[in-house]
């Protein structure tokens, strides 16, 4: 089980403690978790995370491709097949919708990215 974090903090489960994800929801939790983090930024684990963050230091008929290879990157170990990466850019910001295939179950993580130009 893994507790559940949005925007830095853990969910309040409403009795006191923290809400627990278990199953499709602990591995999309996982996802998110490692597509956030910057890859590198931990140094005693240089291998997490992900190099999303490097999207706006591209060209912009090149990020969606990059964007695709660093989700792979991020998640290699985990236990799930990638099947789809969209990229959809509004000004400095952009979507990245990752499809995911997870012992059958479809699955989509969302992850926002800044500083495109």
């Amino acid at each position: 089980m893994a507790l559940i974090l949005r925007e830095g903090d853990y969910v309040p489960d409403g009795q006191g403690g923290f809400r627990q994800a278990t199953g499709a929801e602990e591995l999309l939790e996982r996802v998110l978790w490692k597509l956030t983090i910057r890859r590198g930024s931990f140094p005693l684990l240089p291998e997490l995370g992900s190099g999303l963050h490097l999207l706006g230091r591209a060209a912009p008929a090149e990020r969606e491709a990059l964007a695709g290879q660093y989700v792979a990157q991020a998640l290699a170990e985990e236990e799930v097949s990638v099947t789809g990466v969209e990229l959809s850019q509004e000004g400095q910001q952009a979507r990245v919708v990752v499809r995911l295939d997870w012992k059958g179950q479809e699955l989509t993580a969302t992850v926002e990215v800044g500083g495109l130009a």
